[in-house]
């Protein structure tokens, strides 16, 4: 990872207290893409990713206010983004899905309503 480089391209944006800002960076990076991948409140992690991506996408790739090649270049990474966000829209619409660790556990929540509905049938009857 560069770090270095990526604490540069922050100040040249006029950011401030960037070491913080990197490490919320990678921590909710790293919670949100956890979160989506293995389905655990999937919907949550799409959300929280949402949040950090549209600041983010504002910030750090404003092809508006370039030329030439750096207008291109930010400007694939803004699209970029919006696209990300589109997909994590559709997540958060939609939930994590059948082979998601939520969906298990929803699975094992009602197996065991399942057997407690059982053992009450049983012992009232």
């Amino acid at each position: 990872m560069h770090w270095g480089d990526t604490a540069s391209h922050m100040a040249e944006k006029g950011m401030v207290a960037i070491p913080l800002f990197l490490g919320a960076a990678v921590l909710l990076e790293l919670a949100g893409g956890l979160s989506v991948l293995l389905g655990y409140h999937a919907r949550w992690g799409a959300m929280l990713l949402i949040i950090f991506l549209v600041p983010v996408s504002l910030v750090m790739h404003n092809f508006w206010a370039l030329e030439g090649q750096q207008m291109q270049n930010q400007m694939q990474h803004f699209m970029k983004n919006v696209t990300i966000i589109g997909g994590l829209l559709a997540v958060a619409a939609a939930g994590a899905g059948r082979f998601s660790l939520d969906a298990r556990a929803a699975k094992s929540t009602v197996r065991r309503s399942e057997e407690y509905a059982g053992r009450e049938t049983v012992h009232s009857g």
